[in-house]
C-alpha cells in the first residue's frame, strides 16, 4: 500500500491508537521518544524477545515509559521460531485491538514479526530507522531490514546514505523521509549530569579517561569458543598492556551463558565484569571512557554523540556515516589490538578531534519527525514544530542535542 493510500484508507475515521511493537532493550531506547511525544495514543506491545529483566524492565523504567499495553512472551528461541511465534501472537494482538497505524524499529526479530503482522491485517506499516544495509547476506538483521523496508509504507531513513540505499532497491521516494536517528534524543536525555557521572567512577573505582568499556553479544562473536576466546584474550591483552587501563566488561546474559558453557571463566579474571547496566549508567561511563569495544550497531551510532571511538569487533557494518571517524571497523584478528595502541597512544587528542565533527544522525529531533510522517500517513495533523505545542515542546526541549553539550562541559 502506498502512503497516499493508505493515508486515504484511514481519513474515513478519526486516527486511533498507534501500535509500538519492541521486544528488545535498542528498540525501547530508540522509540522511547515517539512514545512519549505519541501520548495517549501509544499503545506499546512488547514481543518478549529480551525476556531478562536487565535488559528489558529496567529499561522501561528508566526511560519512564508506561507498562505494556501487552506482553506477548515470546523468550528465548532460534530465530524461525521467534520469527513465527511473535507473528502469530501480534496477528492476534492487532485482530483485536485495530490501531491506526504498527511502528517498528531497526532489524530485530521482533520488528519483522511486527512487519509482517502489519501486512496480513492490512494496516499501515511505519519503518524507524530504514535502509541500513551491511550488504553482507550473512547477517540476520541484513535480511530483516530488507524485508521490513519493503513493506513499510513510510521508511524513517536515519541518514542520506539510507534513502539512497532505499532508493537503489526501487523504494519509492514518496515513502522514504530522512528523519535522523533518535538515539541522538535517547542520549541527550539519558546522560547524566557530570556530577552524577563522577560519582560512577567511584562506584566502579576508575578515573576518567583511563578505561576501555566493552560489550559482546552478536552471534558471530559470541556462539562460538574460538571467537569468544580471541576476543576475551586480546580484551585482556589490553588490561595487562604496558598503558594497563581496566576494561570494564558488562556481561550480555547471551556472552555470560556461553562463557560457562565453553569453560572461559579464566579469561575474566583481569577483567572488571558486571551485571548488563541501565541505560544513563552506560552512557555516563561511556562518556567517560578511553576508548569502546563492541560488536553493537547503537554503540556505533552513541559514539558520535558522546564523541568517544569505538572499535567495532565485526565483519561487517551498517553503520558507514561513523567509519573512519568514531569508529572503526576490525575482525577479532591482528587489527584488533594495533588499533587499540593507536588510539590510546594519546585519547585525549583524539577526543578533542572527535568533539569537532557532527553525529551524522542529526540534530536530536528524530522521534518528532518520525511522529509528523505517522501522523501523516493515518490523516491526522502534523504536529507543530518543537516547542510550539505545549506537550510536544515540553518534550522536545528535554531532548535537544544542546541538552546534551551543556552536559558534556
Amino acid at each position: 500500500m502506498s502512503v497516499e493510500g493508505a493515508a486515504s484508507a484511514s481519513r474515513a475515521a478519526s486516527p486511533g491508537p498507534v501500535a509500538i511493537v519492541l521486544g528488545t532493550r535498542p528498540e525501547i531506547v530508540k522509540l522511547a521518544g515517539l512514545v512519549q511525544l505519541l501520548g495517549s495514543s501509544a499503545r506499546v506491545v512488547h514481543t518478549g524477545q529480551h525476556y531478562d529483566e536487565a535488559l528489558s524492565d529496567v529499561f522501561l523504567r528508566d526511560l519512564g515509559l508506561p507498562a505494556p499495553h501487552a506482553t506477548l512472551g515470546i523468550g528465548g528461541s532460534s530465530r524461525g521460531v521467534q520469527i513465527g511465534t511473535a507473528t502469530a501472537a501480534l496477528d492476534g494482538y492487532l485482530g483485536e485491538h485495530v490501531p491506526s497505524a504498527v511502528v517498528v524499529q531497526g532489524d530485530t526479530n521482533s520488528a519483522l514479526a511486527g512487519a509482517l503482522a502489519a501486512n496480513a491485517r492490512a494496516l499501515p506499516l511505519v519503518h524507524v530507522e530504514a535502509g541500513l544495509r551491511s550488504h553482507d547476506r550473512r547477517m540476520p538483521e541484513e535480511h530483516n531490514r530488507i524485508l521490513i523496508d519493503h513493506l513499510a509504507d513510510v521508511c524513517c531513513a536515519p541518514t542520506a546514505v539510507s534513502r539512497r540505499n532505499l532508493l537503489a532497491e526501487g523504494v519509492p521516494g514518496e515513502r522514504i523521509t530522512i528523519t535522523g536517528n533518535t538515539v541522538v534524543e535517547a542520549v541527550a536525555q539519558g546522560l547524566p549530569a557530570p556530577g552524577e557521572r563522577a560519582t560512577l567512577l567511584r562506584r566502579y573505582g576508575l578515573t576518567a579517561g583511563s578505561f576501555v568499556l566493552a560489550t559482546l553479544h552478536r552471534p558471530e562473536n559470541v556462539d562460538h569458543p574460538a571467537s569468544l576466546g580471541r576476543i576475551l584474550e586480546q580484551l585482556v591483552q589490553i588490561a595487562r598492556s604496558e598503558a594497563s587501563l581496566p576494561v570494564l566488561l558488562p556481561l550480555h546474559p547471551r556472552t555470560s551463558a556461553n562463557i560457562i558453557r565453553f569453560g572461559l571463566q579464566r579469561l575474566l579474571e583481569p577483567l572488571q565484569t558486571m551485571e548488563p547496566l541501565d541505560y544513563p549508567s552506560f552512557l555516563g561511563l561511556f562518556a567517560e571512557s578511553a576508548m569502546a569495544v563492541s560488536d553493537s550497531g547503537g554503540v556505533q551510532e552513541e559514539a558520535s554523540v558522546l564523541k568517544r571511538p569505538v572499535l567495532v569487533i565485526r565483519r561487517s557494518s551498517e553503520r558507514p556515516e561513523v567509519l573512519g571517524t568514531f569508529a572503526e571497523l576490525v575482525e577479532s584478528g591482528p587489527g584488533f589490538p594495533q588499533q587499540v595502541r593507536r588510539w590510546l597512544a594519546d585519547p585525549a587528542a583524539l577526543h578533542r578531534q572527535l568533539e569537532q565533527l557532527p553525529s551524522p544522525y542529526g540534530d536530536g529531533s528524530a522521534s518528532y519527525r518520525c511522529v509528523q510522517a505517522i501522523r501523516r500517513l493515518v490523516g491526522g495533523q502534523p504536529t507543530t514544530e518543537p516547542g510550539t505545542d505545549s506537550t510536544i515542546g515540553t518534550v522536545s526541549r528535554s531532548i535537544r542535542l544542546s541538552r546534551y553539550q551543556r552536559s558534556v562541559v
